[in-house]
């Protein structure tokens, strides 16, 4: 992909960030509860109070970010062998439809968890739509005997 940057997300990104968190709602025919313009205020908000804790990396072409990824990073419970902790979720990688073709997915997810590397995470979870499914196994992502979920009542997975 020609003209393309893969690269933290800086602050003047937020809002077109935000806007592809839109898009991907919009994309899937899904309903909001809020508005367009509230949302974008709410998760331009969002993003700037959760730095610590959520790295976005973008795409960007000729200046316009076209696509994102998250990594959430929890601190984990210390242990006598390991005092100093931490696991990371791939969250909301997405993409706009006229420039998914050529792998940019792809490098994005690359370039997430060559940051968990960076930050020493013990691993890296992602919850997938079946669709995504084969993308993330080609990066090593495996179904884990050990991991388990539950609904908390009242919640709708996103």
């Amino acid at each position: 992909m020609e003209n393309t940057d893969i690269r933290p997300v800086r602050t003047g990104d937020l809002a077109a960030v935000a806007a592809l968190r839109w898009e991907w709602l919009v994309e899937n025919a899904e309903e909001a509860a809020v508005g367009r313009e509230d949302f974008l205020r709410h998760f331009t908000a969002w993003a700037r109070d959760n730095a610590g804790t959520h790295r976005c990396t973008v795409l960007v072409r000729d200046d316009v970010v076209i696509g994102m990824a998250w990594l959430a990073v929890v601190q984990r419970v210390p242990t006598p062998r390991a005092p100093h902790r931490a696991s990371g979720d791939l969250q909301c990688v997405y993409v706009v439809p006229g420039a998914r073709d050529g792998g940019p997915g792809g490098r994005l997810v690359r370039a997430v968890l060559d940051e968990a590397r960076e930050l020493g995470l013990e691993r890296v979870t992602v919850h997938s739509s079946e669709r995504a499914i084969p993308a993330y196994a080609r990066w090593g992502f495996r179904e884990s005997p050990r991991l388990r979920h539950a609904r908390v009542a009242g919640t709708r997975a996103v």
